[in-house]
């Protein structure tokens, strides 16, 4: 989707003339003296440094680490602002700005996510803030302020709420008279990329890489003249092509200023129709499953080779959508990993399937906009998954859509990637607790109808609060009787025992609410299959081949030094 330019427009006062004297005198000399006085007011600015968080945090605080700069969503430019509330911090992001006493400035923020407020404080007269309960798309927020007679600076801010989920920010005005640092210089257009090139070829998709434009904050990639995908670096993969079919690609550099020109055109072949990616390595009948996070949000860094050997399964988290519904690509964020290269990544990929396990890619995440309802865009789904797989390896793909699932067509794009794939295909799914509550849910009724070629479904028992257990009672997240009494919907459904994971945050900072101790975890797993360490519920039977856990994420858990598959990842081996 095209955004609009981050900067702010600048607002100009008209210029005001006093006439005196005579018209009749009012030469080009008279003017210059007492015949005309004109005065003209300097235009407003935005006083904020670093408003769009095109350059990550610089200028900003942000409290107990709890900001990011990231990708996805943004409002306009290619940044925005992530800030994560935890139980003793509300995500607090600040900014000194320089002002002018005795004037009024315009203050302003778009928000997305959690609950935001946005504020100014030591104004010299009274600090104003205003605020919004949470929003699925972008919300803006504004008020005003009046520095004191001797005010040179102030400062903004933004933050969330205590344990609630995660807030946005992006295009923050501080408008006004400058207050001395003057408005940040705007962006200008780049210049077209050089040097396109194509690399791997396979039945359905075609790996492109050009040279990196100066100023450029992203790219455009067209196919035969229309717009195909887009990309933060400097490389990209082309799926839902036809086999052994020529086509034509060129490239554009973008950045809040615009869209450059279009690189000289070069053609590429896709590969003839073959076989698919051989099966990977067998899932264990006890797994552990973890998400790699492919973005930077305040937890740790990691490249692939960083997730422990406790992990099982890694679910590389997310890919992306594209113009196309249902078409999914995948572009490494190798700014926000410190360097990671795309080469890097897909040696590593190789290592830990070497290793014995199973590299995944994860489609939706929290703000994913996936959708698969109707037949082009379950075939748009499972031929670009596919096309992943080929290119980087995957062994399968993890379900994770939580703006809404339809079964009937999720099902036939799994089926239509499974006939692709074959017998090797991992296929898991985390659901949020409310669509596992019954089996007439879509994400229920996918599991179901795929039942035999699930490999599990690790729902996610966190950010729910109360729910109900198998017996009709009701349960409170962040208990034994929660993770044990939900699974048992699962478990008495339908779903196999070894379809069953448990999913839980490895930190505090993972989730907003819903956190248990490792201990937890492990009690709950011997309760499912054992029936020991139980809480004020106890399953009727024991379900001893139940699949395992999953945590997000890999990069939280590191954040903690690993607490959580430390203590889990052995006891999930050990399990019956």
């Amino acid at each position: 989707m095209e955004r609009s330019a981050g900067r702010s427009r600048r607002r100009r006062r008209r210029s005001r003339s006093v006439l005196g004297g005579t018209l009749a005198v009012a030469t080009a000399a008279a003017l210059t003296v007492t015949g005309l006085v004109s005065t003209a007011q300097a235009a407003d600015v935005n006083n904020a440094k670093n408003a769009g968080f095109e350059s990550g945090l610089a200028n900003w605080t942000c409290s107990g680490g709890s900001g990011a700069a990231v990708s996805s969503p943004v409002r306009s430019g290619t940044s925005a602002l992530k800030a994560t509330p935890a139980g003793q911090d509300n995500a607090k992001c600040s900014q000194s700005v320089k002002v002018k006493p005795n004037s009024t400035y315009a203050l302003s923020s778009w928000v997305q996510g959690g609950y935001a407020y946005l504020g100014v404080s030591g104004t010299g007269t009274t600090d104003v803030s205003t605020w919004t309960p949470g929003s699925s798309s972008w919300t803006k927020l504004s008020t005003s302020f009046t520095t004191g007679a001797n005010t040179t600076s102030v400062t903004v801010y933004t933050h969330g709420w205590y344990g609630q989920a995660a807030y946005f920010a992006d295009d923050i005005e501080v408008t006004g008279p400058d207050g001395g640092g003057g408005e940040e210089p705007g962006p200008v257009i780049p210049a077209a990329p050089a040097g396109l090139t194509a690399g791997a070829t396979t039945t359905s998709s075609v790996a492109l890489s050009w040279n990196a434009v100066s100023g450029a904050t992203g790219y455009k990639v067209y196919r035969n003249g229309a717009q195909a995908t887009t990309s933060t670096g400097t490389s990209a993969t082309v799926t839902g092509l036809t086999a052994d079919t020529a086509y034509e690609f060129s490239v554009s550099a973008t950045n809040a200023a615009g869209e450059s020109v279009k690189s000289a055109a070069i053609s590429a072949r896709t590969a003839k129709e073959g076989t698919g990616p051989g099966p990977g390595p067998a899932v264990p009948k006890h797994a552990v499953t973890g998400y790699w996070q492919n973005f930077n949000n305040g937890a740790a860094v990691q490249k692939l080779t960083d997730v422990p050997a406790d992990y099982d399964i890694i679910a590389v988290s997310f890919a992306d959508a594209t113009p196309t519904p249902g078409q999914v690509t995948f572009n490494l964020d190798t700014a926000g990993l410190n360097g990671y290269t795309d080469a890097q990544f897909r040696a590593d990929i190789k290592t830990k399937q070497a290793q014995g396990k199973n590299v995944i890619i994860s489609i939706g995440g929290e703000l994913g906009t996936v959708r698969v309802d109707n037949d082009a865009s379950a075939t748009a789904f499972a031929n670009s998954v596919y096309a992943l797989m080929q290119d980087y390896g995957f062994n399968g793909v993890d379900i994770d859509l939580e703006n809404g699932l339809n079964a009937t067509y999720m099902t036939k794009a799994l089926r239509q990637l499974s006939a692709k794939a074959g017998s090797g295909l991992v296929i898991t799914m985390a659901p949020q607790t409310i669509d596992m509550q019954s089996t007439s849910g879509e994400y229920f009724k996918t599991a179901l109808n795929i039942k035999d070629i699930l490999t599990v479904v690790n729902m996610q028992y966190y950010n729910s609060g109360s729910m109900l257990g198998c017996d009709g009672k009701v349960y409170s997240q962040g208990s034994v009787d929660f993770l044990t009494a939900l699974a048992c919907i699962q478990l008495e459904g339908g779903l196999d025992p070894s379809q069953v994971g448990i999913g839980v945050p490895a930190s505090t900072r993972g989730a907003g609410s819903g956190y248990v101790a490792p201990s937890i975890v492990n009690a709950a797993l011997d309760c499912l299959t054992k029936g020991t360490n139980c809480g004020s519920f106890k399953p009727s039977k024991t379900y001893p081949s139940l699949r395992g856990a999953m945590t997000w994420s890999t990069n939280w858990d590191a954040t903690a030094g690993f607490a959580w598959s430390k203590a889990v990842g052995p006891h999930v081996r050990s399990l019956p």
